[in-house]
């Protein structure tokens, strides 16, 4: 498990580029190229590059990237598209190579797999709309919907949770008649499912939960 520290690859970048240009400058143009690196977009870069190079590692073995339904991951499409309009303004011509940017590994099917996370309320389920019309609009159609920690689901017997459990049905409906092609109810977990073991219990008893769980209209 590796995490991207955008202050980290900051300097780093910043610190490669400077080693990589200062030597051929004279002094003035030296601080004058400091100076530039300070600019707050050099954080973006930085970031992207680093991003890049994990998303390019998913042509030769499995990658899983965690991000949030906004921020981060809205920012790297932005700039995942910029940066191919840049590489690639139009086809290349017969025997030209062929660049891969990133956004076109998150646009192959065959390659990148995206699944968005949710839960049974308003809320996360009108963010999770949100986020795949972003995609969409990106070029990149969600594989998958999962819908996390359902009461519905656990088949619960308390009757306040049973009015929880009864209240995700119309929001669980809606994701899998308009919203997703596939659908996953992943149950309540009484503890987090963590490591192979529990994972795998929690990858098999959900195998038919969204076929036998969903209600009918």
């Amino acid at each position: 498990v590796s995490r991207i520290d955008p202050v980290a690859e900051a300097r780093r970048y910043r610190d490669e580029t400077y080693a990589s240009k200062a030597p051929g400058l004279d002094a003035e143009h030296r601080a004058l190229l400091q100076e530039e690196l300070q600019s707050p977009c050099y954080d973006e870069v930085a970031f992207f590059v680093a991003f890049s190079k994990i998303v390019v590692r998913a042509k030769h073995e499995l990658v899983v990237v965690d991000t949030a339904p906004t921020g981060h991951t809205l920012r790297l499409l932005d700039t995942a598209g910029s940066f191919h309009r840049q590489l690639v303004p139009h086809e290349p011509k017969p025997g030209q190579p062929r660049f891969v940017t990133p956004l076109m590994i998150l646009r192959d099917p065959e390659v990148t797999k995206v699944f968005i996370v949710t839960l049974a309320e308003t809320t996360p389920v009108l963010e999770a709309q949100a986020l795949q019309e972003d995609l969409r609009q990106a070029g990149i159609e969600p594989f998958a919907w999962v819908i996390n920690a359902s009461l519905l689901a656990a088949q619960v017997t308390d009757p306040v949770l049973q009015q929880r459990a009864n209240a995700e049905v119309p929001l669980i409906r809606r994701v899998a008649a308009n919203l997703a092609k596939r659908v996953a109810l992943v149950p309540f977990q009484v503890s987090e499912p963590t490591g192979p073991v529990r994972l795998r219990e929690v990858a098999g008893a959900n195998q038919s939960t969204a076929r036998t769980i969903i209600p009918p209209a």
